[in-house]
């Protein structure tokens, strides 16, 4: 199921006008005269403007409200207090000015407690009123769309500050010509394995099985590449598609969950990796992230043992299995509950708290979650799959049971690790899942990253359909998102330009490598996590699966590469600015005729400009910096060029190539 909604797009599909800070002129006079100037409103939950955005429960927090200089005569924070069921006020009072002094600084505390809580504000000058909360500035109050405070909610920092690659293990690298799979290896489901030769195609001979079509890639690949992901890439977080026993090359119908597949390779390999991964070496302690197939398992797997397989009978073979009700049989033993009706992946039946299936998945500390978690493996997170599906009885998911499950596996996980990333697969609006901080602490962003920046730059969807939007429907989709979701979960949202799931964005951008370029400055100067599918780096193509899936192209894996020179670069700036992580956002300009999109990111120590070119050709873009608290005669630097701008009058001025942009740092 793909939803691409979100409350801020429907707002604008009922004709509710949002007006976010930053958009408008340079008009800054401001004065008491009964009317509030939205163009000086701003508030997020940056590191400016909430003193705790992770808060305990004994922590207040201290919110700080922007306006225009003298422009309005009082302001307070309405909050919503989930332990009282109540609404409270707290009045507002004024703290500062900006170093411009253009701006006033106002400031209110919402008093520490265990409870979450939920926030907006009321501006007012003289008679006029207007409110502020994360969808955007309204005349008269809304009863959606508010801020978010959960004490005792922490999500990873290293996932704030990391960036992620994603690799689809048997089409990386071929480390170990032992392990290969040869052609006609086994057979499964009336078909036979193929090995392919490195970078041909993925798609099976005449007749044969996509899903049984083999390269050769491997974790001793994966392990003999480390320095190019850390080093040339510039990434520190490793997500690996499922590696465990399986039939097929996807591996999401696992067998064993404590095998490595031979494919693969070894345990051994998988524990010499995941050591290698987390070496320091010159940057930050590497992280590895797993799939967690939980939802279903494969008709091969022990458990089930469709084809007698495993010495001890499984599900399928007799109902006096010790893993007869891991499963939800309709009519024994031929129908039962598969994943969206494939009769090779059974769904696995969580029942009631305290099951054998919740057990062996996550409540036993032998369970998988837990095992791999612990000190024997040290991964750093699971990635679920198919996560809302996740149910009892055979059930769809995503219903009050959905929910339990994953509240008693976030209590596992973080039992076992409490610094570990839980990463939700999840296609719509993820909130029930993170808006209350007790299930996942983000999920892959289909929603808020992948759809609008592939219907922006390529016009279209991320399904390859033709499907475009201007600047302006673009820039409300991501506020809209944001906003949906806590700010802690906002930074560690998975931001990719492709997945195993969706065609290549290359493809969908037409072979343009020069819209890559626009979509990884994108990707690497937003809020979340970036995630770079393999070979997304240097603009790898593919239609839908399996194609999405085709082997890596070393020629093309090098900084001689424009795209992965273009990479490298932006990863090393995204490194060296906190801005860029967990900085405020806030949108400056959006120019549907020309294309153009311009945002700032900045805390206490940066203020950074990014403007975005979507057009083919070049335009000059005059960037309202004075709306960052830029002052004039500042110096800013393109850390992409190196050209330096002056700032005057508030702004400047800067000519971007098309499909491109600049990244101006003070």
């Amino acid at each position: 199921m793909h939803l691409h909604t979100s409350r801020g797009l429907r707002a604008l599909a009922l004709g509710i006008f949002l007006v976010f800070a930053g958009t408008a002129g340079n008009a800054r006079a401001a004065s008491n005269d009964n009317n509030v100037e939205w163009n000086g409103l701003f508030h997020d939950q940056g590191p400016l403007f909430d003193s705790a955005p992770e808060p305990t429960a004994t922590q207040p927090v201290t919110l700080t409200f922007r306006t225009f200089k003298g422009d309005i005569t009082s302001a307070n924070i309405k909050y919503y207090d989930s332990g009282d069921s109540q609404f409270h006020w707290v009045p507002m009072h004024w703290a500062r000015n900006d170093v411009t002094g253009t701006f006033d600084y106002w400031q209110g505390t919402i008093p520490a407690s265990g409870s979450e809580k939920y926030y907006r504000f009321q501006i007012n000058d003289g008679s006029k009123t207007v409110w502020y909360n994360a969808q955007g500035i309204w005349d008269s109050e809304q009863p959606f769309g508010d801020f978010f405070i959960i004490p005792g909610f922490k999500t990873p920092d290293w996932m704030k500050n990391g960036v992620m690659y994603q690799i689809f293990p048997d089409r990386f690298y071929n480390g170990d010509r032992h392990n290969d799979v040869r052609t006609g290896e086994y057979c499964y489901k009336g078909h036979c394995t193929e090995k392919h030769p490195w970078g041909a195609s993925v798609f099976a001979s005449p007749g044969g099985d996509n899903n049984l079509v083999f390269f050769g890639g491997d974790l001793a690949g994966i392990d003999r590449k480390l320095g190019y992901i850390k080093r040339t890439v510039g990434a520190d977080i490793l997500y690996l598609n499922p590696i465990f026993l399986a039939p097929t090359v996807h591996k999401y119908d696992v067998a064993d969950y404590y095998q490595v597949d031979p494919a693969f390779g070894t345990n051994g390999e998988l524990h010499e990796l995941i050591e290698n991964v987390h070496r320091r070496g010159n940057g930050p302690r590497g992280r590895i992230i797993l799939d967690g197939v939980f939802n279903h398992t494969g008709d091969t797997n022990r458990w089930f043992d469709k084809y007698g397989d495993w010495p001890t009978p499984g599900a399928y073979e007799s109902q006096a299995s010790r893993w007869y009700r891991y499963y939800t049989f309709q009519q024994w033993p031929n129908t039962y509950s598969s994943f969206f009706g494939y009769d090779t992946l059974p769904k696995l039946d969580y029942g009631a708290p305290g099951s054998a299936v919740r057990q062996a998945i996550y409540g036993s500390p032998h369970s998988v979650v837990r095992t791999y978690l612990g000190p024997k493996w040290r991964i750093d997170g699971w990635r679920l799959d198919a996560a809302e599906y996740i149910d009892a009885g055979g059930n769809g998911g995503d219903d009050d049971t959905n929910h339990q499950i994953m509240r008693e596996l976030r209590q596992a996980v973080k039992s076992t690790n409490p610094d570990a990333e839980i990463l939700g697969e999840y296609w719509g609006v993820a909130g029930p899942w993170v808006d209350s901080g007790d299930q996942w602490d983000g999920a892959m962003n289909y929603n808020g990253f992948t759809d609008p920046v592939s219907r922006w730059i390529t016009g279209e969807d991320e399904g390859g359909n033709p499907n475009a939007i201007d600047t302006t429907t673009f820039d409300a989709w991501l506020h809209g998102t944001r906003a949906d979701i806590p700010g802690n979960v906002q930074q560690v949202m998975t931001n990719f330009l492709s997945s195993h799931d969706i065609p290549r964005f290359a493809t969908r951008a037409g072979g343009d490598v020069w819209k890559t370029y626009l979509a990884l400055i994108f990707q690497m100067t937003y809020v979340g996590t970036p995630t770079v599918y393999y070979g997304d780096e240097y603009g790898m193509q593919g239609g839908p699966d399996p194609d999405n899936r085709r082997t890596f192209d070393w020629s093309q894996g090098t900084l001689a590469n424009s795209a992965v020179a273009l990479t490298h670069r932006l990863t090393a700036i995204r490194a060296a600015y906190p801005a860029l992580r967990t900085g405020s956002f806030m949108t400056l300009l959006t120019d549907n005729a020309d294309k153009l999109y311009a945002y700032g990111r900045f805390d206490a120590t940066h203020r950074i400009a990014v403007a975005l070119n979507n057009d083919s050709v070049g335009h000059a873009v005059t960037l309202p910096v004075w709306q960052l608290s830029v002052v004039d005669g500042s110096t800013l630097t393109d850390l992409l060029s190196g050209q330096r701008y002056t700032v005057q009058g508030g702004q400047v001025t800067v000519q971007v190539q098309g499909h491109f942009g600049a990244i101006l740092a003070q």
